[in-house]
């Protein structure tokens, strides 16, 4: 499961161990947000009255393996910033944010795509894109 693991862009050897001693059965997550808040790194809620507000990311979790995705989400901006490709999320993002708050958010998108791969037991394919 580390192997397949260590495909995702911005996840390596330690950290693709990492996730897989310590989730256990990704089933145990009904979906890829539950396991993304598990380790802290979705957006902390104060809603009422419908009227959702979305604070800061909400730092309850696991501390390793969120910074060690964190750390790994910087890498892959930083190599996003180095190709010509304008058009991809990353890059629109980060010159919308700061690189910090779209480090958080690539860390919370790589937390859902672990959690679909170890949930279901597919193979990451890199050209695959959500419609």
């Amino acid at each position: 499961a580390s192997q397949r693991l260590e495909k995702v862009p911005g996840i390596g050897p330690l950290t693709a161990s990492a996730l897989v001693a310590s989730i256990g059965d990704a089933k145990n997550f009904d979906n890829g947000r539950q396991f993304a808040a598990w380790l802290g790194v979705v957006p902390r809620q104060h809603s009422s009255g419908g009227k959702p507000t979305l604070l800061g990311m909400s730092k309850r979790g696991d501390a390793y393996l969120r910074t060690m995705l964190i750390h790994g989400a910087r890498s892959v901006i930083y190599r996003a910033t180095q190709r010509a490709d304008a058009d991809s999320w990353l890059v629109k993002l980060t010159t919308r944010r700061s690189k910090n708050i779209a480090a958080v958010a690539m860390a919370n998108k790589t937390a859902r795509t672990v959690w679909a791969l170890l949930a279901h037991g597919r193979e990451f394919t890199a050209g695959c894109a959500a419609a």
